[in-house]
């Protein structure tokens, strides 16, 4: 079985609920040891002496960090040192924490089904707003009044201009790139997606969700017809494990993403690079064309798969690309979806960068400052062939390289 995505902060980290995303774990125990002689001073070792002797060595860094892990977890020797009658009371209390446990699986149980109660409300909203985002339909006047706010009041001039511009306006039907204008808003999508997704993404017409029979959701994207794959919708799953964690949450497994089509030369996700090889016996040279990978954010429904119990060969950063990989998809959930029209006019913004925590309405609360330390916070911020030499002929642009939020809500 996988393993769970660790948490740094946690010995065991546990996935948050499809809906809900707990505040960091509380560490299992204190670690508390018996008291001893004071610490021998060790000779110290000059940090880039140290950088240096560790980068030459691999083998030691990984012989190290495998000794590390053996030792998580394992006693000190502090409670079987306790006399008998105290540590049937640190088993009583055990028992009672396990008492506990399950009411707190209880409780994440009992939350999901809350969740997707609520969550079948929630669909008929979203459908509504794909047939206006898709010119399937008109929204109702009760619904455009609720949605103005004072500043968008309509006076007799605007009406008088609004007739002018029907017979130009007719031509365009629904709201054009809403979903791609909504990604591109949010950050931590933003930065993932290349000049040449937005053609792909332009012809999004919905992004949607919907729950597992088991804990996890599903994340589906659908599309018009276009000219990069012929797949009408893309999803991917993410899946937790059968079993709660500690504190009742369910642990995250993996996700799954569908395959996807891609019409000839179109893959988004490769580029292709004309390189000179120059044969070592004969000394001819040809020009060969090959794909490599390159970033796209249709890289998404291919995610990383946690590394298998045995396998000790894995990349150094794999826990930092599951813990990514795994936010992009709860932004998705819990952001983009249903708060769209937020990111399409970029209002989610303010609210974002005050935090997940702070109530809109209470955004009118805050008063400009015009303070003196504001000016100053901003003054002061081998084969038989050689390669000569490559060529990208199908070269991609770089994601903006903003900063991902990659809160947990």
């Amino acid at each position: 079985m996988s393993e769970p995505i660790r948490n740094k902060k946690a010995d065991f980290p546990v996935a948050p609920t499809p809906q809900n995303t707990p505040a960091n774990n509380a560490p299992i125990s204190s670690h508390a040891q018996q008291p001893g002689v004071s610490s021998i001073k060790e000779e110290s070792l000059d940090h880039a002496t140290a950088a240096s002797l560790f980068a030459r060595n691999p083998g030691l860094v990984s012989m190290i960090q495998g000794k590390l892990g053996s030792l998580v977890g394992r006693s000190s020797g502090y409670i079987e040192s306790l006399p008998v009658s105290v540590r049937r009371r640190v088993a009583g209390l055990k028992g009672i924490q396990k008492e506990h446990a399950k009411l707190e699986a209880q409780f994440q149980e009992e939350v999901l089904e809350l969740e997707k109660k609520y969550f079948a409300k929630f669909t008929p909203l979203y459908e509504r707003r794909a047939t206006i985002v898709n010119g399937a339909t008109e929204p109702t006047e009760t619904e455009i009044e609720a949605g103005k706010g004072e500043e968008e009041e309509i006076d007799a001039k605007d009406e008088d201009l609004k007739q002018g511009e029907d017979e130009k306006e007719s031509a365009v039907t629904g709201i054009p790139e809403f979903w791609l204008s909504a990604m591109k808003n949010q950050i931590s999508l933003a930065e993932m997606i290349t000049d040449k997704d937005e053609e792909a993404l332009k012809h999004l017409i919905d992004i949607r969700m919907e729950y597992l029979d088991r804990p996890g959701f599903r994340l589906i994207f659908e599309f018009s017809e276009n000219e990069f794959f012929t797949n009408k919708t893309i999803s991917k799953t993410y899946f937790y494990k059968e079993e709660n964690g500690y504190g009742g949450d369910f642990i995250y497994d993996h996700a799954e993403g569908t395959k996807i089509d891609w019409k000839p030369e179109k893959d988004l996700t490769v580029r292709v690079e004309s390189k000179k090889q120059r044969n070592k016996n004969t000394k001819q040279t040809r020009v060969v064309k090959i794909t490599v990978p390159t970033e796209s954010f249709f890289n998404f429904f291919a995610p990383p798969q946690p590394p298998a119990d045995d396998d000790d060969t894995v990349a150094t950063d794999i826990e930092e690309r599951l813990e990514l990989d795994y936010q992009l998809g709860e932004d998705i959930k819990e952001k983009l979806i249903p708060r769209a029209i937020d990111w399409f006019t970029g209002e989610a913004l303010q609210f974002e960068e005050l935090g997940d925590d702070m109530d809109p309405d209470e955004f009118d609360e805050f008063d400009d400052e015009d303070d003196e330390d504001d000016d100053e916070d901003e003054d002061g911020r081998g084969s038989d062939q050689d390669v000569d030499d490559s060529d990208e002929e199908d070269g991609t642009s770089k994601p903006k390289k903003e900063a991902a939020e990659c809160k947990q809500s």
